[in-house]
C-alpha cells in the first residue's frame, strides 16, 4: 500500500491565476508581503526570541532540490528511500530521485521544506518560519507516493541522523487508520514511536478529503495532526478535522485552493519548475494541509531552540494555539484541534 502528497488541485494549476508583486514587497524577501501564513501565526514576532538556530528540520517527502538559494549552506546530509524496490538509502534526498529525473509532482518536498525553514533576507523569494533551521531532505516519495516501509525508513533515517523535527506532508487514504489500529500495517507508525523515543518531534498533515479524521501516518499517537486554514483563518473546506483517538491536533495556514495564487501558500519549488501563472520560475503557490504540517513544523523548530525537549514542544503548540473567533487558547474542539498556531505565544509561554 502506497501514501501521497497531500496537496489540493493547485499542485497541478487548477484555481490559481497570475498575480503581480507589488512595489512594497520587502527588499530582503521579495514574495515575503504574500506569505500571509506568517501573519496568521504571529511569527515574525517571534523571531525576536528564537529564529530556530541550532534545530534541523527532516522534510520526509518527495526530496528538495539542493541547489535551491533558499537553502544554501543550510542542508544537512540527507538520504533517498524511494528505490524502485532496490534496498534503500540510494540517494542524497534530492527531488530528481536515483534516475536523476524530476516529476511535476515531486516539486512538493521543494515547497514544504521553503515553508518550515527557507533563509529569511537573503534577496530572494520567501522567508521560512524558523528561517535559521536546517533542513535535512529524505526523498520517500517519487511521483508524488511511496509506501510505508519507504516512508518508515526516511523517518528512522532522520531520528537516527540528528533531526530534532519531522515533517509528514503526506497520507493514506481515509479508512487506513483500520490497519494500523490492528496492526496489519505498521511499518510506519513504528517509525514515528521510534523517533518519539529518541525525542524528536513529529508533525504530520490531517488530510485533504473533507473527512472527519486524521489520515494516517497522522492518527498515531506519537504524531501531531495539523488541519488546514485559509487566510481568513477558517477551517479550509478541503481539510480534514482534527479528530484522533488522543485529541493531539492543531490547525496551521494552507490555504484555500478556490482563489487566486496569493490566497495559497507560497514557498520555493524546484528551479525553473514554477507554474506560468503565478509568475515565478523558482517559487509557486500551493494549498493542502501539507502547506500547514510544516508551518507547525517550524515552530516546534523556534521552540526547540529555546531548549525544550518534544513534550514541551508539543505542550507549548497545543496550549498556546488560539481559536479563531472564540478567542480560546488551549481548548480542543473537532474542526481546529486545539486552534490555530500561535508561534508568538509559544515562544513567549513558559517552558
Amino acid at each position: 500500500m502506497r501514501m501521497r502528497t497531500l496537496v489540493t488541485a493547485s499542485l497541478v494549476g487548477l484555481s490559481l491565476v497570475a498575480t503581480q508583486a507589488s512595489a512594497g514587497a520587502a527588499a530582503g524577501d521579495p514574495l515575503i508581503e504574500k506569505q500571509w501564513g506568517l501573519q496568521q501565526l504571529h511569527a515574525p514576532e517571534a523571531w525576536a526570541s528564537s529564529t530556530g538556530a541550532g534545530q534541523t528540520i527532516a522534510v520526509v517527502d518527495t526530496g528538495v532540490d539542493l541547489g535551491h538559494p533558499e537553502f544554501s549552506g543550510r542542508l544537512v546530509p540527507g538520504a533517498t528511500f524511494a528505490c524502485g524496490g532496490a534496498p534503500g538509502p540510494c540517494g542524497n534526498g534530492d527531488w530528481t530521485g536515483p534516475d536523476g529525473v524530476g516529476q511535476e509532482s515531486d516539486v512538493h518536498g521543494t515547497h514544504v521544506a521553503g515553508i518550515a525553514a527557507a533563509a529569511a533576507g537573503n534577496g530572494v523569494g520567501i522567508a521560512g518560519v524558523a528561517p535559521n533551521a536546517e533542513i535535512m531532505p529524505i526523498k520517500a516519495l517519487e511521483n508524488g507516493s511511496g509506501t510505508f516501509e519507504e516512508i518508515g525508513a526516511g523517518v528512522r533515517y532522520a531520528a537516527d541522523h540528528g533531526a530534532n523535527v519531522i515533517n509528514l506532508s503526506l497520507g493514506a487514504q481515509p479508512g487506513t487508520q483500520v490497519l494500523t489500529l490492528l496492526g496489519l500495517q505498521s511499518a510506519t507508525k513504528d517509525a514515528i514511536a521510534y523517533a518519539r523515543e529518541k525525542g524528536v518531534v513529529v508533525v504530520a498533515s490531517a488530510g485533504n478529503e473533507t473527512a472527519p479524521l486524521c489520515d494516517t501516518p497522522s492518527w498515531e499517537a506519537g504524531a501531531l495532526c495539523v488541519a488546514a486554514t485559509d487566510s481568513k483563518e477558517m477551517h479550509a473546506f478541503y481539510s480534514n478535522l482534527g479528530v484522533k483517538l488522543n485529541m493531539r491536533a492543531v490547525s496551521a495556514p494552507g490555504g484555500s485552493s478556490l482563489e487566486d495564487c496569493d490566497a495559497d501558500v507560497w514557498s520555493s519549488v524546484p528551479r525553473g519548475m514554477g507554474k506560468p501563472e503565478c509568475g515565478q520560475a523558482d517559487y509557486d503557490s500551493l494549498a493542502g494541509t501539507s502547506m500547514a504540517a510544516p508551518q507547525v513544523a517550524g515552530v516546534a523548530a523556534l521552540l526547540g531552540a529555546q531548549g525544550r525537549d518534544a513534550a514541551g514542544i508539543e505542550d507549548a503548540l497545543i496550549s498556546t494555539a488560539r481559536t479563531p473567533i472564540a478567542g480560546l487558547r488551549g481548548v480542543y474542539n473537532p474542526v481546529y484541534g486545539y486552534g490555530v498556531v500561535d508561534a508568538a505565544a509559544a515562544v513567549a509561554s513558559q517552558g
